[in-house]
């Protein structure tokens, strides 16, 4: 079944001014629809990746408050600031600090009361 339906269109992708044979026409050509479909494609999965690392991080971030005893990167994620921050304020004497051989360890409730 053939149609007589010309309808002058403007392709979605290109922007290209085309004659189109039917009402639900989009593209001007294959060429432009291969074009839109790989570019929703790709930002669909921008769009997922980028879900899964806000929920990979904020996973991470209720995984430090549940947690006692902290390292100075781990305190720099929680609190959103630089390691070399907490080393300031640890220095300082304003925050306690416990040094097991070369690791440092800050208690959950030290922290805490440093804001309170």
């Amino acid at each position: 079944m053939s149609s007589n339906i010309r309808i002058t269109r403007i392709c979605q992708f290109c922007g290209e001014s085309f004659t189109a044979r039917t009402t639900v026409t989009k593209y001007c050509s294959h060429r432009c629809s291969s074009r839109a479909y790989k570019k929703r494609e790709k930002e669909r999965n921008i769009s997922i990746s980028e879900t899964e690392t806000v929920k990979h991080i904020s996973n991470e971030i209720v995984e430090l408050q549940t947690r006692d005893f902290l390292s100075i990167k781990e305190t720099a994620e929680l609190l959103n600031v630089s390691r070399r921050v907490i080393s300031y304020v640890i220095n300082s004497e304003k925050l306690k600090a416990v040094r097991f051989g070369r690791r440092v360890v800050i208690r959950r409730k030290d922290i805490d009361q440093l804001f309170s």
